[in-house]
């Protein structure tokens, strides 16, 4: 297994209530490498923190993974299906502001 999916999944097992539920994808393209997360919806705010502060922690440090291995590892947070529509706005574009934070 690749090292940023274990530490992924050790830091995210970590965090939530329900760490067999965690789920890490791994892709590989173009852009770099791109892991795809899947929790438990109840453990879904653990992962993302206020503000989306846990989820940019998260990211830097699979940068910081990324640059030691020469590699750009990005993190995309799945919506756990079943999940009740947000009023304001989904994950996907919380995630989309943080990655430009980031950048």
């Amino acid at each position: 297994m690749d090292k940023s999916v274990e530490f992924l999944e050790f830091i995210v097992k970590n965090l939530v209530d329900h760490p067999g539920d965690v789920k890490v994808v791994r892709t590989v393209d173009e852009m770099g490498v791109l892991l795809s997360l899947s929790v438990n919806p109840e453990d879904m705010g653990k992962v993302i923190g206020r503000e989306g502060n846990t989820a940019k922690a998260i990211r830097m440090l699979l940068r910081v993974i990324g640059l030691k291995n020469n590699a750009r590892i990005n993190l995309k947070i799945l919506e756990p299906e079943g999940a009740a529509p947000r009023a304001s706005r989904s994950v996907d574009e919380a995630m989309e502001d943080i990655k430009k934070e980031i950048a």
